[in-house]
């Protein structure tokens, strides 16, 4: 007779302990929805079309330029042809000044003529017409190198980086995660040595510094154009900023990166003593009419009313660089999220909670777009009593929202969940992972993943998630790059990733609790200024 009971009250702890787990499992009419979302995203999908007339046609789409703005139109306008709700542009700012470049070309006069493979940085001036003058080779590795070449540089193109080394490449550059890489992604990183990270930081802001210094001495020299090698290959070329977007920023010259192999035979040329004469028509336009940005909101409305001002968001960003047409950086992201809740919105299926998508702009330059909505809506950091320390002042609407989900790895697949270290939130993710692990996703990576919109979530204490990708050849040749375009997306990874958000997004906004929330982060020092 004991040991019936002991069996029974085993059984009926067995029982208390997978009872949870069971009910946070997909329902019977959850994997119903699920197949639907499968139909639609994989059988009648979108995504590319998307992709293209954003990238294709809208091309690259620098903050606060005309490129982004003319996107956004047609992508409020796809928005409302959904019948999605609450459809706006909602602004922040100020953000800086708008810039295009309306005209590059960079070519070798002599001793033999041609062309080279260069972009302008964004927010440098033009060249006001064609010039065409001597190329110096000049390198400058610390300031006091700056003397030598004084009252020296006046209308000529300039170089002041040495050679760029170009590594043998000893495997291909796409790339997909092995069992063992993601097995090694799932595990709990322990914090190395402050010491090493102080030291790289120390390393980049002294590199900033001299660039600065560099620049000031360029300007006041008044060269024609400053050459700077990209750090990419086989032509590829890396281009971001350089100049400022606020009228108080010090002024900048003309600036173009170049090719690594380009830059490399110049400077091999001038090495020599061999006399090269460069031609350069650059013209870049700056736009001031409106310093504000903006990001751009729409939504499916709850079913259920008591459920209905909670909220289920989506996001990625919607700018990118300007030397490719943005299409894995983050056109991907923003392609995947438009098409998850257009798939939402076609399928019909019950969505108890309210679904919400934000595309957001100034990403590249620090997460500015998604760091203003989320001050706005949700909660901000504000000074504490001591002038060191800081404060999370949250806002009503931080108890609504239910998760935020995030794509911003290029178009590789979804293999996974970064949980930021939510331990809570494993077992229903792992649960909800099921139905997808014949699509390769089957990692939960308890560590975070830094560099984009679903920090500005998570360091207010909100549940924010990015999804492990697949890295394809997004670090190694797309991003930020001019190889950022439409042949580097991979359709049938873009449409397994706007099934499985589509897919997240309705399991979440039908669950009968919110996902699992983390403390509010601790006070922290208030950032000093540099």
């Amino acid at each position: 007779m004991v040991r019936k009971h002991r069996n029974a009250l085993v059984i009926l702890l067995l029982m208390a302990a997978v009872l949870p787990l069971s009910a946070q499992a997909p329902s019977h009419s959850d994997l119903t929805a699920i197949y639907q979302i499968k139909d639609e995203g994989f059988n009648h999908s979108q995504v590319m079309e998307i992709m293209s007339y954003l990238t294709d046609v809208h091309g690259p789409r620098l903050t606060n330029s005309p490129n982004i703005k003319q996107a956004a139109e047609w992508t409020t306008g796809k928005m409302k042809e959904w019948q999605l709700a609450n459809v706006h542009l909602e602004p922040w700012g100020p953000f800086g000044k708008g810039w295009s470049n309306e005209r590059f070309s960079l070519q070798a006069i002599s001793p033999r003529p041609f062309p080279l493979i260069a972009y302008a940085k964004a927010w440098t001036p033009g060249t006001n017409g064609a010039v065409t003058a001597e190329a110096v080779w000049v390198p400058i590795q610390k300031e006091e190198d700056i003397e030598k070449y004084r009252g020296k540089l006046k209308g000529k193109f300039v170089l002041t980086a040495q050679q760029p080394e170009i590594p043998a490449r000893s495997e291909a550059q796409f790339h997909r995660y092995t069992d063992a890489e993601l097995a090694e992604e799932a595990t709990q990183p322990v914090p190395a040595a402050q010491a090493a990270a102080d030291e790289r930081r120390a390393r980049f802001r002294a590199q900033r510094e001299l660039n600065q210094k560099i620049q000031k001495f360029l300007v006041e020299e008044g060269v024609a154009v400053w050459l700077e090698p990209s750090g990419g290959d086989d032509g590829t070329v890396f281009v971001q900023s350089g100049g400022g977007r606020d009228s108080k920023d010090p002024p900048a010259p003309p600036r173009a990166a170049v090719a690594s192999e380009n830059y490399g035979r110049l400077v091999r040329m001038l090495e020599k003593k061999v006399p090269v004469t460069l031609q350069a028509d650059i013209q870049n336009k700056f736009y001031e009419d409106d310093l504000n940005s903006f990001n751009i909101v729409g939504e499916i409305p709850g079913s259920e009313k008591s459920k209905a001002d909670e909220v289920v968001m989506i996001g990625a960003h919607f700018d990118s660089w300007h030397a490719g047409t943005g299409a894995t950086d983050n056109g991907a992201g923003s392609g995947v999220m438009l098409e998850a809740i257009r798939i939402l919105k076609a399928t019909g299926v019950k969505l108890r909670r309210t679904v919400r998508i934000g595309l957001w702009t100034g990403e590249e330059q620090g997460l500015l777009g998604s760091r203003a909505y989320v001050k706005q809506h949700f909660a901000d950091w504000e000074p504490d009593v001591a002038p060191d320390r800081e404060k999370i002042k949250v806002l009503p609407e931080h108890a609504r929202l239910d998760a935020y989900y995030n794509v911003d790895n290029g178009s590789g697949k979804i293999r996974g969940v970064y949980l930021q270290g939510n331990e809570a939130v494993a077992p229903l993710f792992s649960q909800w992972m099921e139905p997808f692990h014949n699509l390769g996703m089957t990692t939960l990576a308890i560590r975070n993943t830094g560099g984009t919109d679903h920090l500005a979530f998570d360091a207010v204490g909100l549940p924010g998630f990015q999804f492990v990708q697949d890295p394809l050849d997004y670090d190694t040749r797309t991003h930020h790059s001019n190889m950022d375009v439409y042949e580097r997306i991979q359709e049938p990874d873009m449409k397994q990733m706007a099934v499985i958000v589509a897919s997240f997004v309705y399991l979440t906004a039908n669950r009968d609790e919110m996902v699992p929330r983390k403390p509010l982060p601790k006070t922290r020092p208030k950032p000093t200024e540099r």
